[in-house]
């Protein structure tokens, strides 16, 4: 069971702490984005050009958050914390496939520059901003957690 215990936590925290650097890039990056002109915002997003491949890092989060919470499930403290992170992934993703996702398709990737490209944009960019304070959310509880194991472990 420790050992178990220790693998999926690892592996819970470190897909966490990953997917929460790319989350906290964007966020990051909001306020210089916003006072860009049209031109310069299309170019600015070529950047995201493959960003779709850390989609894999999120299945492996929620793999390794779901393991944490059956090999805890008679814990308490860390099964309620454990909870509490798959909220907060599992509200990252509905924001990001409500919002994010909506606004990539309507510009084609941000290759396409419709008129209505600065709504878009706010879309975009603050449903990442929201996106990364739920992956903070989520890494947080995760650390709660760990701390919450019971002492035998």
């Amino acid at each position: 069971m420790r050992r178990a215990s220790a693998a999926v936590f690892f592996i819970a925290l470190l897909a966490s702490a990953l997917a929460l650097g790319a989350a906290l890039a964007h966020a990051l990056e909001l306020p210089n984005k916003m006072a860009l002109s049209q031109h310069d915002y299309f170019t600015v997003q070529k950047i995201y050009s493959g960003w779709d491949r850390l989609g894999f890092l999120l299945v492996v989060q929620l793999i390794a958050i779901c393991a944490v919470i059956i090999v805890h499930r008679q814990e308490r403290r860390v099964l309620g914390a454990s909870l509490a992170a798959l909220a907060g992934l599992i509200t990252a993703q509905a924001i990001f496939w409500w919002f994010t996702f909506p606004a990539n398709q309507a510009t084609q990737n941000w290759t396409m520059q419709p008129e209505n490209w600065e709504q878009l944009r706010d879309q975009w960019e603050y449903s990442h901003l929201a996106g990364a304070l739920f992956q903070t959310l989520t890494l947080s509880a995760l650390i709660i957690a760990v701390l919450g194991r019971s002492p035998r472990e």
